[in-house]
């Protein structure tokens, strides 16, 4: 009986919470709507969205504003969940899909292919979620066999130390990659591994949303799984899972997910380390209600970042990337210290 009480709770709690992480991302949204190199008062923000305004407030918010609105919100969700499915299935909660090095595969791949594709223009968006995919998997291929010891399996030590010299990697080879570069192609790697969402029109919106919506339910529904997981191999072993199974396919949803909005958001990392974190100080350690929460708690920040970043300067803006950076890398930092492994 207390038990069942508890789980009610727990559920009342997190739906409380959802709620909550619902409206702020709701708040945050019309923050951003109404900021802007170009200014727009919230009630012509308002009058435009429901049908009014001039044609320049309407060329600003629907075609340069809300795409990009939409691009942040949805990469914050998916980062988040890739998180915190990386974490359930490492059992290790410093994973994340930028410091495990599988942002930076997938960015290497759609790097390559824009900087050697002359009519890159003229190439339909919904390629780059493929081409960040094969990257992003030839990532974790490498990051599991470096981490991988015979006789001890996987260290989750050492697949952190292993994506972080990856990444390192990565990262200064598309550096090396740049001297040549003219300065179109060299500005384009810069604002990709700043991480600013430069995929920032409706087309890049519909590349990414079909991912989400397939991978997502997925996600959802291993949700206990990876509570399983937690529990450690022999116990899962003895409750009938089939790890290397369920592994691979919880691991391939991940690195799929990050593969997709990587391809429209750039090098973006921290997201997947800070919400599951947020989200598990918040509706505790079951994935089923981690998960979710997470997922909101990763558009907030993603949004919130974003709209600083394009409103902290006068005639500038900063990558969305540099400002959750600015928040997760001591927060990274801390976790290590904390950690055990």
């Amino acid at each position: 009986m207390n038990q069942v009480m508890f789980h009610r709770k727990r559920t009342i709690r997190t739906t409380i919470t959802l709620i909550v992480l619902a409206l702020i991302a709701f708040g945050v949204l019309l923050l951003s709507m109404n900021t802007g190199f170009s200014k727009m008062s919230p009630m012509e923000v308002l009058r435009t969205l429901f049908g009014g305004g001039t044609p320049k407030q309407h060329l600003i918010l629907f075609e340069f504003r809300l795409p990009r609105i939409v691009i942040a919100l949805l990469v914050g969700i998916g980062l988040a969940i890739a998180g915190a499915i990386l974490q359930g299935v490492s059992r290790n909660g410093l994973a994340d899909p930028g410091i495990l090095g599988i942002n930076s595969g997938a960015g290497l791949a759609v790097v390559l292919f824009v900087i050697t594709n002359p009519q890159r223009e003229s190439t339909s968006p919904m390629l780059l979620p493929f081409l960040a995919l094969i990257g992003a998997f030839g990532a974790a291929i490498i990051i599991y066999l470096m981490a991988y010891k015979r006789h001890k399996g996987i260290s989750s030590s050492r697949l952190v130390l292993s994506g972080i010299a990856l990444a390192a990697g990565v990262n200064a080879l598309m550096i090396v990659m740049t001297i040549r570069l003219d300065p179109n192609e060299f500005n384009f790697i810069a604002t990709w591994q700043a991480g600013s969402i430069w995929g920032s029109s409706w087309k890049f919106v519909i590349a990414l949303l079909p991912w989400l919506i397939v991978l997502i339910p997925i996600a959802l529904w291993k949700a206990r799984q990876l509570d399983v997981f937690s529990l450690g191999d022999e116990t899962a072993t003895g409750l009938g899972s089939q790890l290397n199974m369920q592994r691979l396919v919880l691991l391939v949803v991940a690195v799929a997910i990050s593969a997709a909005c990587v391809a429209v958001s750039g090098g973006i990392g921290f997201i997947g380390l800070l919400g599951p974190h947020i989200a598990r100080r918040l509706v505790g350690p079951r994935y089923e209600h981690v998960i979710p929460v997470s997922a909101l708690i990763g558009a907030v920040l993603l949004l919130t970042a974003d709209m600083i970043g394009r409103s902290i300067l006068q005639n500038a803006e900063i990558p969305a990337g540099v400002m959750v950076a600015i928040i997760g890398a001591p927060y990274f930092l801390y976790l290590l210290a904390r950690s055990k492994a």
